[in-house]
């Protein structure tokens, strides 16, 4: 992460924050502050109220109590989770990218401009060539990175993704978290992007994370992998014994009946 002036640094601020949608808070009493440049991850079972608080990040859902606070002039991006996109849509990559610039009447010279841009995006995140292929022919890892090209051509200066390796297989994982991390290092705009995101994932992707939030209604536990996959912060966050084995050097997370993996990270660490 780059080195920045100390006022500079805080991107978004949550404090003592709730959140309803007309009866009873979903989220309530979250301190959560954002810094420029950092990858944080949010983990928590479903109904936790992690779209909510991205929601909240958003600027679509309004505090009840409680504040969040944006950096003047925050641009925000938004990457949302890939079920929920209508694949046999008649569109291209090109088209899905270009979606989220501003539309209006362009010379041809602008419009070269603009097709140059999503091209040059595209490239970065290796699908040159795939403008104009439809978004159905592509693999799962295409289909992520193009939405992250969609949503990088914004130029944010943060990122929230809802569950970016949801339903996809161990490879598309390990890609997609390659890009992020890539990104996050060496953002397109030259500045550091600040990327949220959240994952139900806790050893393939949380636990590879710099940052991690354990968070079920409020935030339970923020810090690293390490100081937050803790079976005592687990458990308060899932309602559920887990155990927390260190193999090769990084944490993995057995939930209760986890005797198989147990017994083959053993077999792996004993060979």
């Amino acid at each position: 992460m780059k080195s920045v002036p100390e006022e500079n640094q805080n991107l978004m601020k949550c404090e003592h924050m709730s959140c309803s949608y007309g009866g009873a808070p979903v989220i309530e009493g979250v301190d959560l502050t954002i810094r420029r440049g950092e990858f944080v991850g949010i983990v928590g079972p479903s109904g936790s109220g992690k779209t909510t608080l991205l929601r909240a990040m958003l600027g679509s859902v309004k505090p009840i109590h409680g504040s969040i606070k944006r950096q003047p002039g925050l641009r925000l991006a938004y990457v949302p989770q890939l079920e929920t996109v209508d694949w046999n849509f008649p569109v291209t990559v090109g088209e899905v990218v270009g979606m989220s610039r501003p539309q209006r009447l362009m010379r041809p010279k602008s419009q070269s401009a603009e097709l140059s841009l999503i091209e040059d995006v595209l490239e970065r995140l290796g699908l040159g060539g795939l403008t104009q292929r439809h978004i159905r022919e592509l693999s799962g890892g295409q289909q992520q990175r193009v939405f992250l090209a969609r949503a990088l051509i914004q130029k944010p200066d943060m990122l929230i993704l809802d569950e970016p390796t949801a339903g996809v297989d161990v490879r598309t994982r390990h890609e997609v978290l390659h890009v992020l991390a890539d990104l996050n290092e060496s953002p397109p705009n030259g500045d550091g992007i600040a990327i949220v995101l959240t994952t139900h994932d806790l050893n393939g992707l949380a636990a590879h994370l710099p940052r991690l939030v354990c968070f079920n209604r409020t935030v339970i536990a923020d810090g690293t992998p390490a100081e937050v996959l803790q079976p005592y912060f687990l458990e308060r966050t899932y309602g559920a014994p887990m155990e927390v084995l260190q193999h090769g050097g990084m944490p993995i997370v057995l939930e209760q009946g986890g005797d198989e993996l147990r017994n083959r990270l053993n077999r792996s660490s004993a060979s």
